[in-house]
Parts: C-alpha cells; structure tokens; sequence
C-alpha cells in the first residue's frame, strides 16, 4: 500500500474559494491521504463548509481554532499529521488532479526528500490547467539546491508547490507574525534535505487576488522579509559558506530595492525607522571588492555605488525608476 499523506490547508476568510481548493485535493489521483483543514478563526463561512467537508469524506480532519495567523494555522496541521509525507495548499488555491501522485511518484524514484512543481499564477474567472512538460526532472544535492533557491530560478521559496518528507520538516515550525513566512522556513528545510527535484509539470494554481497578505502597500511590515534573509544569511555562512556570496549579493539587492520603495512609498517616522533599519543591514553584511568586480555589467556599478553611497544609490535609482 502507498504511503499516508498529509495534506494541510490553513483557512481563513476565502468562502469563496475554499471549496474548489479542496474538492481538488479530495479528487486526486494519489487516493491515501489525509486532509487537515485548519479553520484559524474565520469569520464567514469557513468553519460550516469545513465541517460539511468532514462528514462526507473520512480522510478530512477539522481544526477549529482562534485566528493566529497563516503560520499559526500550518504550524497546528503539522502537529497533528501522520502522514510519510507532507504538503501544504493554500485554501485560495487549487491543484491539478495529479499534483500528489507526479510528485510523490519523482519522491519515490529519485530518493530525493523534497520534490517541488511549477506552478501557474491566475486572477479570477480564469480556469487554468495542468501543463504536462517533456523536460526531464532535475535532481540536485542541498549546496546547489540552496544555490538555486536564493537564485529563485529554479527552486522557489514558495511552501505549497512541494512535497515533503515528514521527519525533514519535523520540528521546524513558521515563525508566526511574519508577512513572508514562506522566507523564514524554507531555506532551513532545504538546508536539511539531502536532495531536491524538480519537476517542470505546472500543478499548482495560484490565485493572484487585490486583498489579499501581499496586496498591501509598502509598510514597516515588508521588511520581515530582510529579517528572513539576514536569518539565512547567518544560517548559511555557518553552514554552507560555499553559497555565502551569493546569499550576500541577494540580501544586498534587498536592501536597495527596500530603501528604493521606503523611500518612494513612505513618509514620516516610519520610513526614518525602515531606513535605519535597512542601513543597519548594509553596514553588517558588506560585500568584499572581488565579489563585487565578479558581479556582471549594470549589477557591478550599482552595488559598488551601493558600497560607497548608499542612499545616495537608492534615490537615485528611486527616482529613474531603476529597480521597480
């Protein structure tokens, strides 16, 4: 028999949407599942069309809980899974029918412990589909592995686009609170992994809405996502210091690109605060002047203007729209 999977949707205020998320999880191919639906304290209808899910299909279990956030919410499905294997699929989204089975199928040949999808972005009233690729899967140990998610080429930072060996992810709950909890928790479970596939069928369905965590404006908040990488810079030059530059270069173009918006967007103390912050960054995490004359053409001046004069840098490129 193939192994249990634990599939964890964390559900806050998406009526709308939440029943074709989970009809999709509830119609894939790979049958042996269990499905926890994490109700965070919604206030609509949520909690009622989770429990109607619960009594029609025994592989559903239902948390109820008080509203904690998206990390809170995964952070209790992960506490009570039993399955060999782990996803998460954000309740706003869907999956194409094959998503578990593709994924766990690569899993099982490759002996990888990670085992990420491409995904298809959409805005709604469109119905996308899955796209089936002839490129063969990638295989990759953990230092390129790393390498191709800070590079955000291959590999992403996205949660829910994978499958994931339980023991791998044990204990490493999200940091609650954060805007990019994603930011936080996967550069530590790649770190983990002895392996990583990918796989370039599109079977993840993200649905791109206004109001949604990320359609906010620039604020205080978006710097959560330089915490993560100032956290993965630390984790990585102790751990994987063949990758440390690159990590350096990445972290220091979010920090030009972060001072560019405080600088753009807001006003007041709280852009004097980001500002500060921001700088702070700068002056912990300096580049060396041979990582900064390997960088290639328009890179190699702007982080070496960056070095010498940063705001000066950021305003400049602020306002000719460099970066944006």
């Amino acid at each position: 028999m193939k192994p249990l999977i634990s599939v964890i949707v964390p559900i806050y205020n998406v009526e709308k949407y939440l029943s074709k998320c989970v009809d999709s999880i509830i119609n894939q191919t790979y049958k042996n599942l269990e499905i926890i639906l994490v109700d965070d304290g919604s206030p609509d209808n949520c909690p009622k069309i989770c429990d109607e899910y619960e009594k029609k299909d025994s592989r559903i279990k239902v948390i109820h809980k008080e509203n904690g956030g998206l990390s809170d919410a995964r952070n209790a499905g992960m506490k009570i899974a039993k399955g060999k294997y782990i996803s998460f699929i954000d309740s706003d989204d869907f999956i194409s029918e094959n998503f578990i089975n593709i994924l766990y199928r690569n899993l099982s040949v490759s002996k990888c412990d990670i085992a990420e999808c491409d995904i298809l972005k959409f805005v709604e009233y469109e119905n996308p589909v899955e796209q089936l690729s002839d490129k063969k899967p990638l295989v990759v140990d953990t230092e390129k592995g790393l390498s191709m998610l800070i590079a955000e080429n291959e590999f992403h930072q996205y949660v829910w686009n994978k499958l994931y060996k339980s023991e791998l992810i044990k204990g490493i709950y999200f940091e609650k609170g954060k805007l990019n909890e994603d930011e936080f928790w996967t550069y530590r479970i790649f770190g983990r992994a002895r392996s990583i596939c990918k796989i370039y069928d599109v079977m993840y369905f993200y649905l791109q809405r206004k109001n949604s965590i990320m359609g906010v404006s620039f604020n205080l908040k978006r710097l959560d996502s330089l915490e993560a990488k100032v956290q993965r810079q630390k984790y990585i030059d102790k751990n994987y210091p063949s990758v440390a530059n690159q990590a350096k270069v990445d972290l220091l173009g979010t920090c030009i690109f972060m001072c560019q918006s405080a600088l753009k967007f807001m006003d007041g103390s709280e852009k004097k605060k980001a500002i500060e912050i921001i700088k702070k960054c700068v002056k912990d995490n300096q580049l060396k002047k041979i990582d900064i004359s390997s960088l290639q053409d328009k890179n190699h001046f702007w982080f070496g203007f960056a070095q010498k004069c940063f705001i000066l840098c950021c305003k400049i490129r602020s306002m000719t729209g460099v970066g944006f």
